[in-house]
């Protein structure tokens, strides 16, 4: 195995951490605080290629590789996780499931200037109802001439209150279940689309997540990604890859939590000595950078095999139920090392935990993670 990494995945790592210290780091805190949505900043994320980065060049992407994403999702959420989620949705659901099964209009229309960062996508597939259960979709949309009309409720949406365009999952047939759903392109603006509320939310406060209404929605029938009927394959195939996104971005809290406990444990003094002279202290470090790095090997390994393009859903799976939980286990740590300082939003740590608990719930809980993984093991 080659654990080397190429000197464009180097350099496009350097570039996110250089950004995300530079430009993200001197507000992460203020705009998480005030619950601001980060649009400069997505627009220069737009303008270094990485909003569309595993898009092809020639529908205006970055044309990079799934490790490269990993690493430069990591380094912007090691600051702004709210950014980084930004990011990874557009990448891995939206961009991806356009690329991936979008027409070559749809592609010329939407993709290539969602690549080149001059629009904004989300992904609409939890509602109400249907959550961990994404079958039971009670969204409708009605054929009628050239067009469907769409009815619904969509909640959860991660940049649904800034998006341009949605990627919406509605049932056509209803009868058939999982097979009778289809995709939806929807752009903003569109007759009958609105954001109903913004969600005020534990972490991750600056990326806005909005719950959407559908009251005759009028979609013309090229917006429909793919045929009839497969709104519910496209949206596990895609959440796939959307699952080696978040695995990176709890890498990045986990990161940030670690590189937070071990300076402060350098600088804080307790009994006349350092309190990285202290034994529990070092395990706790030990522990913590032990459990990333197995985290950050299971993530790239999901990458690896993506870029392969080999089969990567179990892989994908064991990567987000253990950074998530790596994540949340380090933000934790970082806090008991900070002591009471922890607990006060002078210090960054308590941020941390705050953005780390989503990455065990969106895109596929843990328990969810847990199903896939397990149904791998016995369909033998």
């Amino acid at each position: 195995m080659n654990f080397e990494f190429t000197e464009t995945q180097l350099a496009i790592r350097d570039t996110a951490k250089q950004f995300a210290e530079e430009v993200l780091g001197s507000d992460a805190a203020v705009r998480d605080e005030q619950e601001e949505f980060p649009r400069e900043a997505v627009k220069k994320l737009g303008e270094l290629g990485f909003m569309g980065m595993m898009v092809h060049e020639r529908y205006g992407g970055a044309g990079l590789d799934t490790i490269s994403y990993v690493l430069a999702i990591e380094e912007i959420s090691r600051i702004d996780a709210s950014c980084g989620v930004i990011m990874s949705v557009n990448n891995s659901l939206v961009c991806f499931g356009i690329e991936e099964w979008g027409t070559e209009e749809q592609k010329q229309k939407y993709l290539v200037p969602l690549a080149q960062g001059e629009l904004l996508g989300a992904f609409a597939l939890s509602e109400p109802e249907a959550g961990s259960d994404a079958a039971n979709q009670q969204t409708r949309a009605r054929f009628d001439g050239d067009c469907y009309f769409l009815n619904g409720t969509k909640n959860f949406t991660t940049n649904g209150a800034n998006a341009d365009i949605v990627l919406v999952m509605a049932a056509t047939d209803k009868p058939k279940g999982a097979n009778g759903i289809s995709t939806f392109i929807v752009e903003k603006g569109t007759p009958g689309l609105s954001v109903a509320k913004k969600e005020k939310k534990l972490g991750i406060r600056s990326s806005d997540t909005a719950s959407l209404v559908f009251e005759d929605c009028r979609v013309p029938k090229s917006n429909r990604v793919a045929g009839e009927g497969f709104g519910f394959k496209f949206a596990m195939m895609t959440l796939d890859g959307g699952r080696i996104g978040i695995a990176a971005q709890a890498l990045g809290i986990g990161q940030a939590s670690f590189e937070a406990a071990r300076a402060y444990s350098k600088q804080r003094k307790a009994f006349g000595s350092y309190l990285s002279e202290f034994q529990a202290i070092q395990f706790k470090l030990a522990d913590m950078a032990t459990n990333l790095e197995a985290a950050r090997l299971l993530t790239l390994e999901a990458a690896a095999l993506k870029d392969a393009r080999k089969r990567y859903s179990t892989a994908a799976a064991c990567a987000k139920l253990f950074a998530s939980r790596v994540a949340v286990n380090s933000a934790l740590e970082a806090i008991q090392i900070h002591g009471g300082y922890g607990y006060i939003r002078d210090f960054p740590v308590e941020r941390y935990l705050r953005d780390a608990k989503i990455t065990e719930i969106y895109e596929g809980t843990s328990e969810i993670q847990r199903l896939v993984i397990a149904r791998d093991l016995l369909k033998e």
